[in-house]
């Protein structure tokens, strides 16, 4: 029986699409009520921060979660009381409307002062942060809300534009954002994409989870390995299968950015 057949015959039972929610440090699976804080600790362990100078407070991708956790409703209701309670704060990425970024408040906070140090805009700023992470989960904020609720004038809406913690969305609105993350946003896409075409390369288009993890990294690829995987499994973009030989990563064609 050829390697194909086997896999097929290890799986035959397993043929709808599915997402392989293991923890990376125990292998074991993890359901809803899993400590979802602590899978956040762990993603943001394999977060580069040498790659940024250590300019950048670690960020982890909201869907990298799925590859942990098997209930995606649990996931975002955890996610969302963390960020209620201002631990942690969400950010929409540009290159995807399904891309949210998370970063740990004080971490967000910590990264955002070192940078401000000296700047004429650090003032304003610290406000901001004042007001922002006690307990605001917004994604974006309107001119309304900056003048009337926060209390923010244009000029200091400028500053904090400046400073990169808002983007401009569009005329009179504001996307939260971090500072400095172009090229984070950069080596991820090409990361990503350079590690779909590993397991686009394989051999019937699939490669054990374990083996991936072990391939050298290239030049495209400035994140540790696992991190990767997280986003690709989370974002489905590939089919996780689990065979004798531990789990199957298979690409899924046409799912790739």
């Amino acid at each position: 029986m050829n390697r194909k057949r086997a896999l097929i015959a290890d799986t035959f039972c397993l043929t709808k699409k599915r997402r392989c929610a293991t923890d990376s440090v125990t292998g074991e699976s993890q359901d809803g009520a899993a400590d979802i804080q602590s899978s956040l600790q762990y993603l943001m362990s394999l977060f580069s921060r040498k790659l940024f100078n250590d300019s950048l407070p670690p960020v982890v991708l909201k869907h990298q979660l799925y590859s942990l956790h098997n209930d995606k409703t649990a996931v975002d209701k955890q996610v969302n009381e963390l960020r209620e309670k201002g631990e942690l704060l969400m950010f929409q990425l540009g290159f995807d409307s399904e891309a949210f970024a998370l970063v740990f408040a004080e971490d967000y906070r910590a990264k955002v002062l070192q940078g401000e140090a000296g700047r004429e805009t650090l003032g304003t700023v610290e406000k901001f942060l004042g007001k922002l992470i006690p307990s605001c989960s917004d994604l974006s904020f309107n001119k309304e809300k900056m003048l009337k609720e926060l209390l923010f004038t244009d000029a200091e809406i400028t500053q904090l534009v400046k400073s990169g913690v808002l983007t401009v969305r569009d005329a009179g609105s504001w996307w939260l954002s971090i500072p400095n993350s172009g090229k984070f946003i950069k080596y991820f896409i090409k990361g990503r994409k350079a590690v779909l075409g590993m397991v686009r390369k394989a051999k019937y288009g699939e490669i054990l989870k374990t083996e991936l993890e072990g391939r050298r990294t290239t030049a495209q690829v400035k994140f540790q390995m696992k991190y990767h995987i997280h986003d690709i499994i989370g974002a489905e973009l590939v089919e996780c299968i689990q065979t004798t030989s531990g789990t199957l990563l298979r690409y899924v064609d046409g799912k790739d950015n």
